[in-house]
């Protein structure tokens, strides 16, 4: 598995997560739903790096 690939994905859907809330109106990117968000974004970027990894190497 090729950690670049995954630390990429990982990054990018947790700054999507963490911005998420800012479509709702919520305008503090240290709220705790930002913070949930950005977590919940990481975790499911790694699953996804994880998989495309595999599905290129």
């Amino acid at each position: 598995m090729n950690k670049n690939v995954i630390l990429f994905f990982a990054v990018v859907f947790e700054l999507a997560g963490n911005l998420t809330p800012m479509l709702f109106g919520n305008n503090d990117l240290f709220s705790v739903w930002g913070i949930l968000g950005g977590v919940v974004g990481g975790l499911f970027g790694v699953w996804v790096g994880v998989m495309v990894s595999k599905r290129i190497g």
